[in-house]
């Protein structure tokens, strides 16, 4: 089911985001200072694909999220990470996040024009992950499956663009 905000639905979890991101900073000797925990409110309660630039103008539009320096942002999207609250892509030269922590398993098309990244599951790409593990006596975890190309907006602007180009 899917759930707002979430496409592909959640997964049920022991601790909340901000739990977990407390009980991994502990484990190192580290606080949960107040621009962290301001870090992780955010990052938990939207959904979006980010950098930590559009993560650090979002928080200036905050009053607590306002005094969150640069380097505090990207130290705390490095932990966040660690700890597997988010994952990590590099797309077209871009960090990009997105929650890891409660979120299910799924793959992304990625639009090299726009870089609009479309989330989908499938049975049939899990299948055959699963049946090359086999094949190789491996252990999978998980996977990450990018599909790079251009989306349906894209390829209809290019087509109005060549068809014009002609005329």
């Amino acid at each position: 089911m899917a759930v707002a905000g979430f496409p592909l639905g959640r997964v049920d979890t022991a601790m909340t985001p901000q739990e977990r991101f407390e009980e991994f900073l502990q484990a190192r000797g580290k606080r949960i200072t107040r621009q962290r925990q301001v870090i992780v409110d955010h990052v938990s309660s939207h959904h979006e694909h980010f950098d930590a630039e559009q993560l650090l103008d979002d928080l200036r539009k905050t009053p607590d999220g306002a005094k969150a320096s640069r380097p505090t942002v990207y130290r705390t999207l490095a932990e966040m990470v660690a700890a597997g609250l988010l994952k990590e892509m590099v797309l077209g030269g871009r960090r990009v996040y997105e929650h890891d922590y409660g979120y299910p398993q799924h793959d992304h098309l990625h639009c090299t024009s726009c870089q609009k990244l479309i989330e989908f599951t499938s049975d049939e790409v899990s299948q055959f992950c699963a049946a090359v593990a086999a094949k190789h006596r491996f252990r999978a975890q998980g996977h990450r499956l990018i599909v790079s190309g251009l989306c349906a907006d894209c390829c209809r602007n290019r087509s109005a663009s060549r068809h014009q180009d002609r005329v």
